[in-house]
């Protein structure tokens, strides 16, 4: 499970260190594609594999589909940590979430996001609005288990 926040930095050639918590979730290998906040998702191989299944399932008559499928697939790189525990994010990737020379790595359960730090901090803070984290979050029945 992905869970936490984290500050790296890019090297020159793009390469971004993955904490080591994170690393033992893409054992398996991983895909970085665009996510749909104008930041980048990092799934392990098996959900994103689960994730091309559902999405391959989808009517391509529907044309939200075939954008859906375009935005997913056309920005994916399958991604390895080196020996020293980096990913390359590529310059196309970068540019779309005008990614610098610093990234916020954030844990998101199944997955984790990469956010240029100062979105993340926008993001973070709207999360912090407790009484629109009520409106927004009351219809979706999250209940604490019973133990």
């Amino acid at each position: 499970m992905f869970l936490g926040q984290y500050q790296h930095n890019l090297d020159d050639k793009g390469r971004l260190t993955v904490p080591a918590r994170f690393r033992e979730g893409m054992e398996a290998g991983a895909y970085l594609l665009q996510g749909f906040d104008k930041n980048l998702m990092v799934l392990p191989a098996a959900a994103f594999e689960a994730m091309v299944r559902q999405v391959n399932q989808m009517n391509l008559v529907d044309p939200h589909a075939r954008e859906l499928k375009r935005l997913l697939f056309s920005t994916a790189e399958k991604v390895e940590p080196d020996k020293n525990g980096r990913i390359l994010v590529p310059q196309f990737l970068r540019d779309l979430v005008a990614l610098k020379a610093d990234a916020t790595l954030v844990g998101v359960g199944d997955y984790f996001e990469i956010w240029p730090p100062e979105d993340w901090k926008r993001q973070f803070a709207r999360l912090q609005d407790a009484e629109a984290n009520t409106e927004r979050f009351i219809g979706l029945q999250l209940n604490a288990e019973q133990a």
